[in-house]
């Protein structure tokens, strides 16, 4: 139970992740990514140009991993805390996401303009919306489980 709730601190006092894709002929691919996030069930999602090569490759082949670290980045040596994931992302449809998109401004105010939900439905805009269902969760934490610095979360 505290792996569990030391992982949902974590993703909710982060911002950026690093999310791996692959290529349609299988080549992986990464890529940095400002997030939200929902728990129960489990779930990331960005905003991205539906052009872009981790767009596209989501298209492809859904399956995704990727990490958010959970420390001011000092330099080597310092005690590592973290999560990674795996999952299944998609691009949200352009309509009936309302919540989604309340939810993702609310924390990224910025994207107001790129997810308005107007000209969203009306495919003005290239940026969208994607969804990534967490399958497995891996806490990496030195500082609260030195001794067994590698859980494994389940998704809800």
């Amino acid at each position: 139970m505290k792996a569990r709730i030391t992982l949902e601190e974590y993703v909710a006092g982060g911002a950026l992740m690093q999310l791996a894709t692959l290529t349609a002929g299988g080549a992986p691919q990464a890529c940095s990514v400002w997030y939200d996030f929902g728990f129960g069930p489990d779930v990331l999602r960005w905003i991205s140009r539906h052009d872009r090569a981790h767009s596209l490759s989501i298209g492809d082949d859904p399956r995704v991993a990727g990490a958010i670290v959970s420390i001011p980045l000092e330099g080597l040596g310092q005690t590592v805390r973290g999560v990674s994931f795996t999952g299944h992302a998609q691009e949200l449809p352009l309509e009936g996401i309302d919540r989604q998109i309340t939810q993702f401004v609310a924390r990224w105010p910025a994207a107001s303009g790129a997810l308005d939900p107007i000209r969203l439905a009306a495919g003005q805009t290239p940026t969208r919306l994607y969804e990534l269902h967490i399958m497995q969760w891996v806490l990496f934490d030195e500082e609260n489980f030195p001794d067994d610095p590698r859980q494994v979360v389940a998704a809800l």
